[in-house]
């Protein structure tokens, strides 16, 4: 993704998002923020305090929806029989 289009969608400038990809200046915490709701990810796992980002939770939870449903399915089934 090029910096240009976090800049536009996130209304950071370039050169600023150029600053915190090489270390030259940290983001405040508005910053963070709007990076974290970019990415679809918490701002504890754009500061590395989290492993886990959202979206490989949520990916995770809508698989275990499916099972749940797909196991209501089959319990409903067995109780036909």
């Amino acid at each position: 993704m090029r910096q240009i289009d976090v800049a536009l969608a996130t209304g950071i400038d370039q050169k600023t998002l150029s600053n915190y990809e090489t270390g030259k200046t940290n983001p405040d915490s508005v910053s963070i923020i709007r990076l974290a709701d970019f990415f679809e990810v918490s701002a504890d796992y754009l500061l590395g305090r989290e492993t886990d980002s959202v979206k490989a939770v949520q990916k995770i939870e809508q698989h275990l929806q499916r099972i749940q449903d797909e196991l209501l399915s089959v319990e409903k089934q067995l109780k036909k029989i």
